[in-house]
């Protein structure tokens, strides 16, 4: 990892993504995770206060050290016991059939070989154990999309390889996951080639 994307960019992502406005998108992926949950894109631990009660431990994967550190006066105070577990979602550090649930927010963006990182995913979660994501990426109409493909280069160059046009649900599809819940949306007060969202849960099968 270079200095920008190791030493910059985490400070940058934590308040972009810390925002008020994706508490309640937060509160809503996070509902319904519980037993041993695997979070991929861990980044500084903005997701903490929203586990609910039914989680017993978080395993996070997060590359950069800095996140880590922003991270760790979110953890100590979480009640729920968070460790550090790996460091590359496209090859996670865990037996087969592992987690009971896993957690992913606004991170298939960003991971250079997300069809790998997915397949990890569902590696490690036991069968009918549930990915619950919410992800910016390819928009519904084609007009937006236009310019999602436009400035996904920039964006990819200023944002540590952040992805504008992924067709989410169709990756998360083609991992062998079952959508069962999903809503697609542009996220309010921003422009919508930055903001279209997919929120819900799929299933290991």
């Amino acid at each position: 990892m270079g200095f920008y994307t190791d030493r910059i960019l985490p400070h940058i992502t934590d308040k972009v993504c810390g925002i008020a406005q994706n508490g309640p998108l937060r509160e809503r992926t996070c509902a319904g995770l519980h037993g041993a949950v695997v979070e991929v894109g861990f980044g500084s631990g903005n997701n903490i206060g929203f586990y609910p009660a039914a989680v017993e431990r978080v395993s996070g994967v997060e590359p950069a050290d800095t996140a880590w550190k922003i991270a760790a006066e979110r953890v100590a105070a979480s009640s729920v016991p968070v460790e550090r577990a790996g460091l590359d979602g496209q090859s996670l550090p865990f037996p087969d059939a592992t987690f009971d649930t896993a957690l992913s927010t606004f991170t298939l963006c960003t991971i250079p070989d997300v069809g790998a990182a997915l397949a990890e995913l569902r590696r490690v979660l036991r069968p009918g154990a549930s990915l619950h994501f919410v992800e910016h990426g390819l928009a519904p109409e084609e007009s937006v999309q236009i310019w999602q493909h436009r400035l996904d280069p920039i964006q990819r160059t200023i944002a540590g390889g952040c992805h504008l046009d992924r067709d989410i649900v169709g990756l998360i599809t083609e991992a062998g996951f079952e959508i069962t819940e999903l809503d697609r949306f542009y996220q309010p007060g921003a422009p919508k080639a930055l903001a279209a969202l997919s929120l819900g849960v799929a299933e290991r099968r």
